[in-house]
């Protein structure tokens, strides 16, 4: 068969162990037909079929993110301001005053999580008095991973809360000795009040949630990301939330292929609720675009352990074993696999005590279930968790909140969180991927940067060197190793032959670069099933033309408020902003020193 596409000229890794490495690839009904040299594949080419020289560029199999919340996030992209790599406090703040500047009444400016201070020159956080006079009219939320966040003056007069607003469900809100709001929103004991406060916000009318939806899928393509689980997220109904990805997968706009699950939105109606989705849906029902994964990240309200390290462990109430059974014994009656959010291992262990019953009379092991994040499983808990058929899903949250867990267990207990190396010498299936938007960025070369350096972004060095990833299994946790987690291992994760034509060439090595230089690379050619879906650099020609920016005052329309304009910046070093670790030392971010 003549192939429609030839990529030649490059420095192609498969990880296909059969052939590694190749120089070029032909394409054809949007597989991998052929790898090999470029005689070989050049020859293989007829007159229909296009060329692209690659001029001697890496080329990875496409990433694959296998947590983010990329329906919700894509809902909302055009509305939000992104600090996303953003290199100092000074910068972000100007950002957010030219931004309000332009925001129409009665929409907001929102920073919605993927930053932390710790990135920041300055080494701190900004305060209330300074967001106030950046945007002293227009109304302004900024997410603060999931501990509080900040509103200012015209925010809390678009609320309405004053001295009389009662502190909503799962959090607080910060007083002055009058009664009256500060602006500081605190998630204690969970991050409810985040969740409630952001929904307050006006929405994007459906024709720019269309728009805005594309362009957050222009944007992972720029990083050279092509299929993604999603895991649902706080505020994303089923079906009603998921209109507008259904509406652009019937029209052939997809430029992602996404997975993803149901996640229950109301405590004491999620058994309800599956069983009305098992009713309307089943898992691999969609197209090769846009398909059903399964349920949760959230099962039951009762089970959710929010890792928030500014507070204590959250101890979950006795009802959540009952609760949690009686959903995953439907779920696991009707072989639905699930996604379940965990940080810590004693609600991990509590989990698979539920998990174990329900194996007796409804076997879980060929399912394809997992854990979320497990920062702190043990050694114990893995074992439990292989014996199931189980896998984990992480992310890079500990490079956003490193030294909060430092200041609350200590550097020691850092030490192999989560603990990647003992997982894989286990054999158990690990998927990499952000846990985008809300609290860590969406951005991969954040991720791979992580897992190869094992630093925060604000340079504090989290592992020791025998614990790092190698970048090639960093990029195979990322590829390969997601594939998995939406049982698509068959077709995905690798540029072997018959596998999805999913690809990314790198704007520089991924193999060669420094190591922080790998949180600055970019896709320059990206491929879904053959296809061009973005292009940048010599390849800019082939990249298909994008609807503008709707509305036309979102951030994303300007460059510069976008978040990693160019490329992210290397960790602040020596920025000597001392925390106090559990133990009673200080421990200095930005140096990877204690004293």
């Amino acid at each position: 068969m003549t192939p429609e596409v030839v990529l030649y000229r490059g420095k192609i890794t498969t990880l296909d162990p059969t052939r590694p490495e190749v120089t070029a690839a032909a394409i054809s009904g949007g597989r991998i037909v052929a790898t090999g040299t470029d005689d070989e594949i050049l020859a293989l080419a007829g007159e229909a079929t296009q060329r692209i020289a690659l001029n001697h560029r890496r080329v990875i199999p496409g990433l694959n993110d296998s947590h983010l919340h990329v329906i919700r996030a894509g809902l909302y992209f055009n509305l939000e301001l992104r600090w996303d790599g953003v290199p100092s406090l000074s910068q972000a703040l100007a950002q957010l005053k030219a931004q309000a500047e332009r925001t129409p009444p009665p929409q907001w400016v929102r920073v919605i999580g993927g930053w932390n201070e710790f990135q920041f020159a300055e080494g701190r956080m900004p305060t209330l008095e300074e967001i106030n006079k950046a945007a002293p009219d227009t109304p302004v939320f900024v997410l603060h991973l999931y501990d509080s966040a900040m509103l200012n003056r015209a925010a809390i007069r678009a609320l309405g809360f004053d001295r009389n607003t009662p502190n909503p469900p799962g959090g607080m809100i910060a007083r002055d000795a009058s009664g009256n709001p500060t602006g500081l929103l605190i998630a204690e004991p969970n991050a409810l009040i985040l969740y409630s406060t952001i929904a307050m916000a006006p929405k994007l009318s459906p024709e720019d949630q269309l728009n805005s939806t594309r362009q957050y899928m222009r944007e992972l393509n720029r990083f050279g990301v092509t299929s993604v689980a999603d895991a649902g997220g706080g505020w994303q109904n089923y079906p009603d939330d998921y209109a507008v990805i259904r509406q652009l997968d019937e029209a052939g706009h997809m430029t992602l292929r996404v997975a993803y699950s149901l996640f229950a939105q109301k405590g004491g109606e999620e058994l309800a609720d599956y069983t009305r989705w098992l009713g309307m849906t089943r898992p691999g029902e969609g197209s090769e675009t846009l398909r059903v994964n399964g349920a949760g990240e959230n099962l039951v309200w009762s089970a959710a352990d929010f890792e928030n390290f500014l507070q204590p462990r959250p101890d979950l109430k006795p009802v959540m074993e009952s609760e949690l059974e009686a959903v995953v014994g439907k779920l696991a009656a009707a072989k639905w696999p699930w996604r379940i959010h965990a940080t810590y291992d004693e609600t991990i262990g509590r989990f698979l005590d539920v998990f174990e019953r329900v194996h007796r009379d409804s076997p879980i092991d060929q399912l394809g279930w997992f854990i979320d994040h497990a920062e702190t499983v043990s050694e114990r808990n893995l074992e439990r968790i292989a014996a199931l058929g189980g896998g984990i899903a992480i992310q890079h949250r500990m490079a956003y909140q490193g030294e909060y867990f430092i200041r609350r267990y200590g550097i020691e207990a850092a030490k192999r969180r989560p603990p990647l190396r003992k997982m894989l010498a286990m054999g158990l299936p690990v998927g990499a991927g952000t846990d985008g938007t809300r609290v860590a960025s969406y951005h991969p070369w954040t991720c791979l940067w992580w897992l190869v350096t094992s630093k925060t972004v604000g340079g504090t060095v989290l592992h020791d060197e025998a614990d790092r990833l190698t970048r090639e299994e960093a990029l195979r946790l990322y590829t390969a190793g997601s594939a998995w987690f939406s049982r698509e291992a068959d077709v995905k994760g690798t540029l072997a032959v018959g596998s999805y034509a999913d690809l990314a060439v790198l704007s520089d090595d991924y193999f060669r670069v420094e190591p922080d230089e790998i949180r600055g690379l970019e896709s320059v050619l990206t491929l879904l099933g053959g296809k061009v879906v973005y292009g940048s650099a010599e390849f800019a020609p082939l990249c298909p033309d994008l609807p503008p920016v709707s509305p036309d005052w979102s951030p994303v329309a300007r460059p510069e408020t976008r978040g990693y304009d160019n490329s992210a910046p290397a960790p602040p070093q020596h920025a000597h902003t001392p925390i106090m670790a559990a133990d009673g030392r200080v421990w200095e971010t930005g140096c990877g020193c204690s004293a």
